[in-house]
């Protein structure tokens, strides 16, 4: 079988279906998968979990992938629609070898995809085996005799126990609380609503007919409508693999994904001195409340897989992305959103503050936001800007990045999307308007 290698990416495989990502294409990963675990667990029978989203696609793909599995002796649990931190809750929780989620995350049908994770939820990306997974999907191997079993269950109840257990909370505790809560088409919209009313908040539930990416703010207007009209607490908004969440305060601004990783990073910073992680696109609050608070900065490139090997390496607490991606480290070393959430409600509590007001003190410089260009040769533009901005610090971690006293932007590849992606940051709103302008007109020209 010709196998079109482009949908393999940074951290996933991910295409349209059935062009590009067809359940043929499903079945060899399964096969290659399987393949590299076994290597990696010296062992030939193995139980493999494997949870979707709830695209029309991904029953289809679950089928060809659990086929191929339990051909090659395995076992699979089949946990049915979930989102992706509770697949990586799944794998870690009861011990499985591995784990495969079936989803293309915020991209429209008909894209799908498989994000494949090792036993004890540690990601498999393309540094850390899905080219080896690549390399050998059609590697022939022999059948045994016997199947693998197929069995299916259901772990809502236990991943709910386990944020409550974790922030301590306790049932009924934000019962004068009203969240409004927009998951679009994906998977974490009936997890999130069930757990905020166990915790006793009144849901609104706004029910968008799309799958939502958080970072697009015209997919959230319908959203920051909503909390205005019902003056709720604020609004969540989850993607369509439910592994990042977005927060929209009282007033109906957006708080950004960077200054959400401040607000939780000051308060367990109040508890424990600890190292924070924060991607490179990140406001220079980060580096500077952290380090005011105790804890230790710690910049780093974008992406699930290498944040979370490099938290495992260094034991590094708590990292958050601009995108809107938290992590928990210690045992868990995945996606935390529902932590981050109850945090949240926690400290409003507390304070008796609205969100934005808690906010507010990381409300310090005029962050541009990701813009996106659907450019030709955007290395030679990379290399363009890194030559006419000489002066500045440059920083290599992850595309371009260079800081100067009262600004700094950053350009890089995106990891799945074919777009070149910019962030300026700078002291005054004059400033970054004029400095946006000058990097627009060098990028298009």
């Amino acid at each position: 079988m010709q196998v079109n290698v482009s949908i393999f990416k940074a951290y996933d495989i991910r295409g349209k279906y059935p062009k590009e990502l067809s359940k043929e294409l499903a079945s060899l990963v399964g096969h290659g998968f399987i393949g590299f675990l076994q290597k990696e667990h010296k062992k030939k029978i193995l139980t493999i979990v494997i949870g979707r989203d709830a695209r029309h696609s991904s029953p289809i793909l679950f089928q060809s992938i659990s086929q191929s599995i339990q051909k090659l002796g395995c076992n699979v649990v089949d946990v049915g629609v979930v989102t992706t931190p509770m697949l990586y809750f799944a794998v870690s929780e009861f011990g499985y070898d591995g784990g495969v989620m079936i989803t293309a995350s915020h991209n429209p049908e008909p894209y799908n995809g498989i994000k494949l994770t090792k036993g004890k939820a540690i990601p498999i990306g393309e540094e850390s085996g899905l080219s080896w997974i690549k390399d050998h999907l059609q590697d022939s191997v022999a059948v045994p005799k016997n199947q693998g079993s197929l069995s299916k269950k259901n772990i809502a109840q236990e991943y709910i126990q386990q944020n409550l257990e974790f922030s301590n909370t306790k049932k009924g505790e934000f019962q004068s609380m009203t969240i409004v809560l927009d998951a679009g088409k994906g998977t974490a919209g009936p997890i999130a609503e069930q757990l905020l009313k166990i915790i006793g908040a009144k849901v609104i539930r706004k029910h968008s007919q799309y799958i939502l990416n958080p970072l697009e703010h015209k997919h959230l207007q319908s959203l920051i409508r909503t909390v205005k009209k019902n003056k709720a607490d604020f609004g969540l908004a989850l993607d369509g693999d439910g592994d990042r969440i977005a927060f929209i305060d009282e007033r109906g601004e957006v708080v950004p994904g960077d200054l959400i990783t401040a607000f939780v990073s000051h308060i367990i910073l109040r508890k424990q001195k600890a190292k924070i992680l924060y991607d490179v696109r990140s406001s220079n609050i980060l580096p500077e409340m952290i380090k005011q608070a105790g804890g230790k900065p710690i910049p780093f490139r974008i992406g699930h897989a290498l944040i979370k090997e490099k938290m495992r390496k260094e034991q590094i607490l708590f990292a958050g992305e601009y995108s809107g991606h938290y992590y928990w480290g210690e045992n868990l070393y995945y996606e935390v959103p529902f932590f981050v959430l109850l945090y949240i409600l926690k400290e409003m509590k507390e304070k008796e503050v609205p969100l934005s007001e808690l906010i507010k003190p990381f409300r310090k410089y005029y962050h541009s936001g990701e813009i996106n260009f659907a450019i030709e040769q955007k290395e030679k533009v990379i290399e363009t800007l890194a030559k006419k901005y000489k002066h500045g610090k440059i920083v290599r971690l992850d595309g371009l990045r260079v800081n100067f006293p009262d600004w700094w932007f950053l350009v890089r590849l995106s990891n799945t999307e074919s777009l070149l992606r910019l962030v300026v940051e700078a002291k005054t709103k004059k400033l970054l308007a004029l400095r946006l302008k000058e990097l627009t007109h060098v990028i298009t020209r």
